[in-house]
């Protein structure tokens, strides 16, 4: 990408049927600060459809709201129920559709790469995942945003594993100049 902002923004985004976990993060001279976090609540939505049509519209209205750069999703490529994975693939669908439309540009992580990227492990839990991101951003969490915590990972997955966008991909001569230059990501 050539086009180098000193501020720059990522939409995270969870899909889920029932709930729907979004984050956005600004990223200026490579700090990383937590704009917004929360929830979409759809399990009162009885029909699919409709539930579909408020994920559109409500990242649409993010996308207003802030103006990411980026969105990030979480792309979920199995699942032992094919229908719920059904299910799921369109609330994805209209995720990414709602940011296409809106000219943000879009990247699909898989759940394993996200935990990596935040952990160091593509196994850890969500509440270790949790924990990670509130040392990295310095902020508390309260229980109910847990189910928006993916999406943020999301978000600050992206951040990491495009460091071509944010001032360039540094290289680094060990792990005490990674450290000196990172000391946010340090467990």
């Amino acid at each position: 990408m050539s086009d180098k902002k000193e501020v720059q923004r990522i939409l995270g985004i969870d899909p889920g049927t029932n709930i729907l976990g979004f984050a956005i993060i600004e990223i200026e001279k490579k700090q990383l600060k937590l704009l917004e976090l929360g929830v979409v609540h759809l399990s009162k939505l009885g029909d699919h459809s409709q539930k579909l049509k408020r994920i559109f519209e409500r990242i649409q209205t993010i996308i207003d709201i802030y103006h990411p750069d980026h969105m990030a999703i979480e792309a979920p490529f199995f699942g032992k129920n094919p229908q719920s994975m059904l299910k799921l693939g369109r609330a994805q669908g209209v995720a990414m559709a709602s940011a296409i439309t809106k000219g943000v540009e879009l990247t699909e992580y898989s759940p394993k790469k996200i935990k990596k990227s935040i952990t160091g492990s593509g196994n850890a839990s969500k509440e270790q995942v949790a924990a990670m991101l509130c040392q990295i951003l310095k902020f508390k969490l309260g229980d109910h945003y847990l189910d928006a915590t993916d999406a943020l990972a999301a978000a600050v997955c992206h951040h990491y594993q495009s460091g071509s966008i944010f001032g360039g991909t540094k290289k680094y001569s060990g792990w005490d100049s990674f450290i000196k230059d990172n000391p946010n990501r340090i467990k």
